[in-house]
Parts: C-alpha cells; structure tokens; sequence
C-alpha cells in the first residue's frame, strides 16, 4: 500500500473498500449514463472537439506517478486524422514534458475537451504516441510555425459529461466568479515554490518575456 495512502485511511473512520459500497450508497448507474460511451470520434464528437480551444491530457508515468496537463491553441487545434486518431501539437512549453515522459513508459491518457460557453465537456481515452512526421508537423503549424513533437492518440472510448459541474462553479457565469484579490500571481508562487532569491519583479519579467518571444 502506498505510504500516503496508508496515512489518509489512519485518519478517517469511514474508507470505502468496494464498488458495493458506493452503489448502497448512491445508487446504479441511470440508463442513458450507461449507454453513452462510445469507442470511435463521431460526427457529435467531431463537431464538439473543433470548437475546443483548450484540453486537459492525463497520464501515468513510472510507479503510478499522474499529471493533468493543460492544452490550449485556437479552436480546433486537436485534429481529426480519422475515427480512431487523434492529433495534438506540443508547442513551446517549460521543457519539462511530463506528459511526454509518462507516455515513454505507459502510453494510457486521457483527455478533457473544453467548449467556453458550452456547459458539458467530452472525455476520450486511449493510448498516445509521440511523432514528429513532417507533414502532420506542417499541417498542424500555427502562425507559420509547426510543433516540434506531435501527440497522437488511438482513441479507445468517447464519452459526453453532463453539465452539472460546470453549472455549480458558474464557470462561464463571470457574476458568480470568485473574489481574485488574494490569488497569488504566478511569478510569485513560482519563486516560493522554487526557493528563488530574484526578486518576484525579476522572476514575473522572465515569464512576460516568455510569454512574448516563446508563445509559438
């Protein structure tokens, strides 16, 4: 068991072991949620992925470590090879390819499209590789520079998920978003996170400057 794990069931009294558990609980799975997974890109799933601007990719890496990396390009960006693929360019980033690195050792992810303004978001699974052919790099360029590396995914399942969540956060509602005075900055975070002796104002003019040289 992991240790963390072992930590967090010494602290509460109450720890579900089984599926049983859950389904006393809250009950099976209604008709429609049950039928709606579907194992090849359609033409619903087709229209939703070209209006998504941004994605979450998820993956496993070795001894189970996750990440959750965001995605974002104008509208589109992942392209449709045919029903079972999917392609998604790598732009420029940190250079800690984390995604990347976990699909060198287990190719499984997932991912998230997400719509602005649209209240339900489609899930897909699979399995990922990493190309960097050069015509799928010229096709996915974007203001005339294609990506370096190209993550391509054989898709497994399609799945639609039902808006409630974005309903209860008022996600697209800007009169129910949060107060924002007391969010850190990133250049802040980065330097406490990081130990880093520079100051914050240095440290938010290298990200400015990243964001300006190295967006595509």
């Amino acid at each position: 068991m992991h240790p963390e794990v072992a930590r967090l069931r010494a602290r509460f009294s109450s720890v579900v072991e089984s599926e049983d558990e859950i389904r006393a609980v809250s009950g099976n799975v209604t008709p429609r949620a049950a039928v709606k997974e579907v194992a090849v890109v359609d033409e619903m799933s087709r229209r939703f992925i070209a209006a998504s601007p941004f994605i979450f990719i998820g993956s496993v890496g070795k001894g189970g470590a996750m990440d959750v990396s965001p995605k974002g390009d104008p509208a589109g960006f992942v392209r449709v090879l045919d029903e079972k693929t999917l392609a998604i360019p790598d732009r420029l980033g940190n250079k800690r390819f984390d995604t990347f690195q976990n699909l060198l050792v287990n190719p499984a992810i997932g991912l998230i499209f997400i719509v602005p303004g649209i209240d339900w978001t489609l899930r897909v699974t699979g399995q990922g590789v990493i190309v960097r052919d050069e015509a799928l790099r010229q096709d996915l360029a974007e203001r005339g520079r294609p990506p370096e590396h190209v993550l391509v995914v054989a898709v497994e399942s399609v799945m639609s998920h039902c808006p409630k969540c974005m309903i209860r956060s008022g996600l697209w509602r800007p009169e129910d978003w949060p107060d924002i005075s007391d969010v850190p900055s990133l250049a802040e975070t980065i330097k406490v996170h990081g130990k880093i002796a520079d100051p914050v104002e240095d440290v938010a003019a290298g990200l400015a400057a990243s964001v300006r040289d190295r967006l595509y």
